[in-house]
Protein backbone atom coordinates (compact mmCIF):
# COMPACT_ATOMS: atom_id res chain seq x y z
CA UNK A 1 0.00 0.00 0.00
CA UNK A 2 2.92 2.59 0.65
CA UNK A 3 4.40 1.89 -2.48
CA UNK A 4 0.89 2.72 -4.18
CA UNK A 5 0.36 5.93 -2.30
CA UNK A 6 4.19 6.64 -2.94
CA UNK A 7 3.91 6.32 -6.89
CA UNK A 8 0.28 8.09 -6.85
CA UNK A 9 2.02 10.91 -4.69
CA UNK A 10 5.21 10.97 -6.96
CA UNK A 11 2.67 11.25 -10.13
CA UNK A 12 0.85 13.83 -8.40
CA UNK A 13 4.18 15.56 -7.42
CA UNK A 14 5.40 15.83 -11.23
CA UNK A 15 1.91 16.75 -12.74
CA UNK A 16 1.83 19.86 -10.68
CA UNK A 17 5.98 20.19 -11.63
CA UNK A 18 7.20 20.08 -8.38
CA UNK A 19 10.71 19.11 -6.85
CA UNK A 20 10.61 16.84 -3.88
CA UNK A 21 11.81 19.76 -1.77
CA UNK A 22 8.51 22.03 -2.79
CA UNK A 23 6.04 18.81 -2.13
CA UNK A 24 7.98 18.42 1.43
CA UNK A 25 7.76 22.04 2.31
CA UNK A 26 3.71 22.34 1.03
CA UNK A 27 3.28 18.95 3.50
CA UNK A 28 5.33 20.91 6.28
CA UNK A 29 7.63 17.39 6.42
CA UNK A 30 11.25 16.89 6.00
CA UNK A 31 12.35 16.23 2.61
CA UNK A 32 13.99 12.95 3.21
CA UNK A 33 11.00 12.02 4.82
CA UNK A 34 9.14 12.92 1.77
CA UNK A 35 11.44 11.29 -0.12
CA UNK A 36 10.82 7.97 1.71
CA UNK A 37 6.85 7.98 1.43
CA UNK A 38 7.44 8.31 -2.47
CA UNK A 39 9.35 5.66 -2.49
CA UNK A 40 7.19 3.33 -0.19
CA UNK A 41 9.62 3.06 2.24
CA UNK A 42 7.36 4.97 4.65
CA UNK A 43 3.61 4.82 6.40
CA UNK A 44 4.09 8.61 7.79
CA UNK A 45 1.76 9.48 4.68
CA UNK A 46 -1.05 8.37 6.74
CA UNK A 47 -0.26 11.32 9.10
CA UNK A 48 -0.57 13.72 6.58
CA UNK A 49 -3.13 12.18 4.53
CA UNK A 50 -5.64 15.48 5.16
CA UNK A 51 -2.70 17.72 4.10
CA UNK A 52 -1.98 15.74 1.37
CA UNK A 53 -5.58 15.90 0.27
CA UNK A 54 -5.72 19.66 0.38
CA UNK A 55 -2.23 20.57 -1.16
CA UNK A 56 -3.01 17.95 -4.31
CA UNK A 57 -6.76 18.86 -4.49
CA UNK A 58 -7.87 15.22 -4.38
CA UNK A 59 -10.03 13.34 -2.04
CA UNK A 60 -8.75 10.03 -0.11
CA UNK A 61 -10.31 7.53 -2.08
CA UNK A 62 -8.22 9.34 -5.23
CA UNK A 63 -4.96 8.55 -2.69
CA UNK A 64 -5.78 4.90 -2.34
CA UNK A 65 -7.47 4.12 -5.62
CA UNK A 66 -5.07 2.12 -7.06
CA UNK A 67 -5.43 0.13 -3.23
CA UNK A 68 -9.21 -0.29 -3.38
CA UNK A 69 -9.07 -1.46 -7.03
CA UNK A 70 -6.55 -3.99 -6.23
CA UNK A 71 -8.25 -5.53 -3.41
CA UNK A 72 -11.39 -5.76 -5.47
CA UNK A 73 -9.43 -7.34 -8.11
CA UNK A 74 -7.82 -9.91 -5.74
CA UNK A 75 -11.43 -10.22 -3.74
CA UNK A 76 -12.80 -11.23 -7.59
CA UNK A 77 -9.79 -13.42 -8.32
CA UNK A 78 -10.51 -15.31 -4.98
CA UNK A 79 -14.37 -15.70 -6.24
CA UNK A 80 -13.32 -17.11 -9.12
CA UNK A 81 -10.83 -19.30 -7.75
CA UNK A 82 -13.57 -20.28 -4.68
CA UNK A 83 -16.29 -20.91 -7.54
CA UNK A 84 -14.11 -23.36 -9.88
CA UNK A 85 -12.59 -25.33 -6.88
CA UNK A 86 -16.61 -25.43 -6.22
CA UNK A 87 -17.71 -26.78 -9.41
CA UNK A 88 -14.49 -28.94 -9.96
CA UNK A 89 -15.99 -30.82 -6.28
CA UNK A 90 -19.05 -31.26 -7.87
CA UNK A 91 -17.75 -32.60 -11.00
CA UNK A 92 -15.71 -34.96 -8.93
CA UNK A 93 -18.42 -36.16 -7.00
CA UNK A 94 -20.76 -36.86 -10.29
CA UNK A 95 -17.37 -38.98 -11.50
CA UNK A 96 -17.34 -41.17 -8.22
CA UNK A 97 -20.87 -41.96 -8.29
CA UNK A 98 -20.81 -42.14 -11.60
CA UNK A 99 -18.32 -44.95 -11.52
CA UNK A 100 -19.87 -46.87 -8.70
CA UNK A 101 -23.12 -46.94 -10.87
CA UNK A 102 -20.94 -48.48 -13.40
CA UNK A 103 -19.00 -51.16 -10.48
CA UNK A 104 -22.32 -52.19 -10.22
CA UNK A 105 -23.50 -52.50 -13.44
CA UNK A 106 -20.26 -54.56 -14.14
CA UNK A 107 -20.64 -56.33 -11.47
CA UNK A 108 -24.23 -57.36 -12.26
CA UNK A 109 -22.79 -58.22 -15.73
CA UNK A 110 -20.21 -60.92 -14.56
CA UNK A 111 -22.49 -62.51 -12.52
CA UNK A 112 -25.31 -63.27 -15.93
CA UNK A 113 -22.33 -64.53 -17.90
CA UNK A 114 -21.22 -66.94 -14.99
CA UNK A 115 -24.81 -68.61 -15.18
Amino acid sequence: MNLVVGNKLKQLRRSKDLSQEQAANLLEVSQSTYARIERGESSSWASHINKICTVFKISPEELVKNVIAENREEISNLNETFIINQLSDKIIEQYEARIKELKKVIKGLKKKRKL
